[in-house]
C-alpha cells in the first residue's frame, strides 16, 4: 500500500525557463479520468460493433494550507520566481504537469503518475470559520493519465542551455532515457525549445533524420538529443528512467516556511471610497473560474488550440448581524446615513484580503485584491433561539495576487 506519507507530488511548469518545484502544504489531491468512449452499433444487430475511442478527459483537485508563498500560483501561471503578482490573464495559455511519486509500506519505489498539459481551471482561497487554517484549492484538466512502471518508473526532467547551432547535440544522462514502451524506437516524451529571441516556447517533433527547424534528434545508444538552437535558448526533455536524477530526490521536508496560516492572520477589507474593515466576519470564500475553451482539428488527435472565453470571480461574506458595515460600503455611504436601497447598491467595490506571518500582522506575506465587484445576492437567516446572520455574495471578473502589499493596497 502507499501511504500520503510517501506519495510526493511535482509540478512542471510548461511554457518558458521555469523550474520545476515540489508542492508544499498539500492537503488533498484528487484525480480522475473520463475515457470517452462511444458505442458504434447498427440496425439488424444485437450489441455493440465497435467502440469509438474519443479524446480522453482528466480532471485534478488540490487542496493546501496557505503558507503565505506565491511559488505554486508562479508554477501554474508558468511565471519566473522574481514575479511578485498573478492575474488571471497569466493563466489562460499555461500549463503544467503534475506528477506523484509513489512509495509503498516496504519501502519500494513503485513508480510515478503523470498528468502531462494540465490547465487551470479555477481556484479557491476560503477561510471556514474564525479559527480555521487559510485554505487554497485548485482546479486543473487536461487529457491524459499516465502511470509510469518497471524500467520506466521515474519521470524524469533536463534542462540544457543551448551554446547555438544548427543543430547542437546535448547529452542527455545521469539517468539515461529508457525507450518509451508506447512509442517504439522513441526514448523522449517531450522536448520544448524555450526561445531566447521573444520566449515563446516551442514543443519540437521527433525525427529520425537531422534535427533542424522545430525537430529533434535522439540517440539511444549515445544518449545524444540534437535540437536546432541559438545561443541562450533552453531545451527542456522529459523522459523516464529506472532511476531519478543523479544527486536529486523528488521531494525533500520545506522547514522554513509557516506550516499554515489561520483565520486570525487575515485582514479583510471592502473599499467603496475609502478602505473599511470588515468587523464580525464569520467566513470568507473567493471562487475563481475560468470558461475555458479547448479546439481540436480534423487530423489530429490532439488539443490545437487552447484558451478562455470568460473568467468569474465569486465572493462569498458571512458575518453575525450586528452593524451594516459591508452593505454601507456597497452602497457608498456612512455609518449615519439613514436608508439603505439595494437598488443603489455599486458595482465598483474592491476587496482586499491581507494575510500575514502572525496575528498581530506586523508581517505581509500574501494578500488578494478584487476590483470592479458587483452584489449579485443577499441572505439573512434568522434562527431559533440563534443570533442572526448575514451573507453577501459578490462577483467580478478581476483577481490579483500578490507578495508585495503595495500592490494590494493601489
Amino acid at each position: 500500500m502507499i501511504h500520503s506519507s510517501a506519495w510526493q507530488p511535482r509540478v512542471y511548469p510548461y511554457n518558458g525557463d521555469i523550474a520545476p518545484v515540489q508542492i508544499d502544504r498539500l492537503q488533498g489531491f484528487d484525480a480522475g479520468s473520463t475515457l470517452n468512449r462511444e458505442k458504434i452499433r447498427e440496425i439488424g444487430r444485437d450489441g455493440i460493433v465497435d467502440w469509438r475511442k474519443r479524446i480522453p478527459s482528466s480532471r485534478v483537485t488540490l487542496k493546501q494550507f496557505e503558507y503565505g508563498d506565491l511559488e505554486f500560483y508562479r508554477k501554474l501561471a508558468n511565471k519566473s520566481d522574481a514575479t511578485t503578482s498573478i492575474t488571471l490573464a497569466d493563466f489562460k495559455t499555461s500549463m503544467v504537469d503534475i506528477c506523484g511519486y509513489k512509495t509503498d509500506d516496504s519501502g519500494t519505489f513503485l513508480g510515478t503518475v503523470w498528468y502531462p498539459k494540465l490547465r487551470v481551471s479555477g481556484f479557491s482561497i476560503n477561510i471556514g470559520d474564525p479559527q480555521a487554517y487559510i485554505e487554497r484549492s485548485f482546479s486543473l484538466v487536461g487529457e491524459d493519465e499516465n502511470i509510469l512502471e518497471y524500467n520506466n518508473k521515474y519521470f524524469n526532467y533536463q534542462k540544457f542551455t543551448a551554446l547555438g547551432g544548427a543543430p547542437e547535440s546535448m547529452t542527455v544522462e545521469n539517468p539515461d532515457p529508457i525507450i518509451d514502451p508506447d512509442n517504439s524506437g522513441q526514448y523522449l516524451f517531450r522536448v520544448l525549445r524555450v526561445n531566447v529571441s521573444d520566449g515563446t516556447t516551442d514543443e519540437l517533433a521527433y525525427t529520425t533524420g537531422t534535427a533542424s527547424g522545430t525537430n529533434y534528434a535522439f540517440n539511444g545508444s549515445t544518449q545524444a538529443l540534437t535540437v536546432a538552437t541559438s545561443v541562450g535558448d533552453v531545451v527542456k526533455v522529459y523522459y523516464s528512467a529506472a532511476t531519478y536524477i543523479t544527486g536529486e530526490v523528488p521531494f525533500t521536508n520545506n522547514d522554513s516556511d509557516a506550516s499554515a496560516l489561520s483565520a486570525e492572520n487575515a485582514s479583510i477589507y471592502l473599499y467603496d471610497t475609502t478602505n473599511h474593515y470588515v468587523y464580525k466576519l464569520q467566513s470568507i470564500g473567493i471562487d475563481v473560474s475560468f470558461d475555458r475553451t479547448d479546439y481540436y482539428e480534423i487530423g489530429n488527435t490532439e488539443v490545437v488550440q487552447r484558451g478562455v472565453r470568460d473568467k468569474t470571480v465569486k465572493v462569498t461574506l458571512g458575518r453575525i448581524l450586528e452593524a451594516y458595515t459591508i452593505e454601507e460600503a456597497l452602497r457608498g455611504v456612512g455609518s449615519t446615513y439613514g436608508r439603505i436601497n439595494t437598488r443603489k447598491y455599486l458595482d465598483n467595490g474592491t476587496l482586499r484580503v491581507k494575510i500575514f506571518s502572525n496575528s498581530l500582522k506586523t508581517a505581509f506575506n500574501i494578500g488578494f485584491k478584487i476590483p470592479n465587484l458587483s452584489p449579485t445576492d443577499l441572505g439573512n437567516a434568522v434562527p431559533l433561539n440563534d443570533y442572526s446572520n448575514r451573507n453577501v455574495t459578490l462577483e467580478s471578473d478581476s483577481l490579483t495576487i500578490s507578495t508585495l502589499e503595495a500592490t494590494i493596497d493601489a
